[in-house]
């Protein structure tokens, strides 16, 4: 390998074990200065891992790393920031009720004579980055305030704010709109710009092609190569990731639907501040059709989802499983109602992350045989269970039944959490963004496997803020704006300008003339 001062970074031969299991094998990365260089692969191919070896939060078992063409030593984070390098993850680290500005120096504050904390000329610091970049976000709101586009923007204010000349994102477009997306890939182009070097982890295909300069692909552990983002397709990128040909669109055969399973009767919800954030929505979802919810984050679709599953009060209205009422009732009798939800937040709702991935696979089972017997856990079936769950949805690594599940990457964890509520064999399934942070060969795993849900006579409602997914996988399309369905097609009948019309409040528009 040839070392050249024009490259931001060089990463030769870099391999990280994990006791036996090689996370990373003699992998090679060269990002030139002033590109967008994306990196590319399956989850649990090791992408964070070289990042986090790059921002010193790992240490390369073997390999070297030269930044501007000098051979560096990162141990740490703090040696990596003092040579430029700022790294976003895919968890936010801000603390919820700190200002914007607060956030973004805390760590580095800058003080007046006599060790006096100078506010002011932080604010000052900070709103200078903010017009430079375009970034667009108020130094003196409150993080608990504010979306997570924004919130993401204060991780990269926070880099910025200490001399970041190579920005590393890890999946930067997970929990973002659409909408935020293009505002983002904005951003990035201005950082680039401005002679700045970014580095993204991700495996959104759409989003590569979009912003990308170039794309290294890592497949299990091993470097498979880099190409021109503007000289392959999304095809290829896809067969280069995983190792085989990928069908991006979802093939099924027209939906055969049955009696209802869901209905929503006028429901109205309050939000977080007691405004409603779900006003007199009705909808029905029945037995063998998968129902798609489109709409804007922030639109009602986490007090929906709170209120079918009891985390929430509904002030109004009635909620039937089968006909039967569980509004305002518990969790568990949402449960034992055969309701199933893959939760948005997979950290928060839909994982105990202490657990074992084992232990978190039968969650809403333990109590049931054959995992207990006369109040005992029986260890050995349940171990037996999550294995067969692991090989079925391809969770890595393949042997992490008794690891907790906090040591899996983003996508495997949202693969167990798929894996136990499917396994649930639910009448109803409601899937909130079931493919976040999913490589191309899981996406078309899960959209096949709600396909073949739904073809066992489930009822599924399909919440996702990525339109293409709701345009391909569902069988009919509602549109949600201000906690009110304002809009309802058949698929085929779906049109991506009318719904994204009625999705950015269009209708209502119109409506006022």
């Amino acid at each position: 390998m040839e070392i050249k001062k024009e490259y931001a970074v060089q990463m030769h031969g870099i391999t990280k074990r994990f006791g036996s299991f090689y996370a990373l094998d003699g992998v090679n990365l060269d990002v030139e200065k002033g590109t967008i260089h994306s990196l590319l692969g399956e989850n649990g191919a090791g992408k964070s891992t070289l990042m986090n070896i790059l921002y010193g939060l790992y240490q390369a078992d073997e390999g070297e790393i030269y930044l501007n063409g000098e051979l560096a030593a990162i141990k740490n984070p703090n040696i990596a920031i003092s040579h430029g390098i700022g790294m976003v993850h895919q968890h936010f680290m801000l603390v919820d009720n700190f200002t914007v500005t607060q956030n973004i120096i805390l760590g580095k504050e800058p003080v007046r004579a006599g060790g006096i904390l100078d506010m002011k000329k932080a604010r000052e610091h900070v709103r200078r980055i903010v017009e430079k970049y375009g970034l667009q976000v108020d130094p003196d709101a409150k993080i608990e305030d504010i979306s997570v586009g924004m919130q993401q923007r204060v991780e990269i204010l926070k880099a910025l704010y200490r001399g970041a000349d190579l920005l590393i994102l890890d999946e930067p477009t997970a929990v973002l709109t659409p909408q935020e997306i293009d505002e983002l890939i904005r951003i990035m182009h201005n950082l680039v710009a401005d002679g700045k070097t970014i580095i993204i982890i991700t495996h959104k295909l759409k989003e590569i092609k979009a912003s990308s300069d170039f794309c290294t692909v890592i497949r299990r552990g091993k470097g498979i190569g880099t190409v021109s983002v503007q000289d392959v397709s999304e095809e290829e990128l896809a067969s280069k990731m995983v190792g085989r040909s990928v069908r991006l669109a979802v093939e099924k055969t027209p939906a055969q639907p049955g009696h209802t399973a869901l209905e929503l009767d006028r429901v109205t919800v309050a939000g977080s501040r007691g405004v409603d954030a779900v006003t007199e929505l009705s909808l029905q979802v029945r037995k063998g059709e998968i129902v798609g919810i489109a709409g804007v984050d922030g639109n009602g679709q986490k007090e929906l989802v709170e209120a079918i599953t009891c985390l929430a009060r509904c002030k109004s209205g009635m909620i039937r499983i089968n006909g039967a009422e569980v509004q305002n009732t518990t969790p568990r009798n949402v449960v034992d109602h055969k309701i199933s939800t893959i939760h948005e937040d997979r950290q928060r709702r839909g994982l105990v992350l202490n657990f074992t991935v084992a232990e978190n696979a039968v969650l809403e089972k333990y109590r049931e045989k054959p995992f207990q017997k006369h109040g005992v856990l029986d260890r050995g079936r349940i171990l037996s269970f999550a294995n067969e769950l692991i090989q079925e949805y391809d969770v890595r690594p393949e042997d992490c039944a008794q690891q907790p599940v906090r040591g899996l990457s983003g996508g495997n964890q949202q693969k167990v959490i798929i894996a136990r509520e499917v396994a649930n064999e639910p009448d109803v399934l409601i899937a909130v963004q079931p493919t976040r942070g999913l490589d191309v060969g899981a996406i078309e795993y899960v959209h096949r496997a709600l396909v073949r849900e739904r073809d066992r006579g489930r009822a599924i409602l399909l919440i996702s803020l990525e339109l293409d997914e709701v345009l391909h996988v569902s069988d009919r399309i509602a549109v949600l704006y201000n906690g009110q369905i304002v809009g309802e097609f058949q698929q085929e009948e779906a049109d991506e300008k009318t719904i994204g019309l009625l999705m950015a409040g269009g209708k209502r528009y119109a409506e006022n003339g």
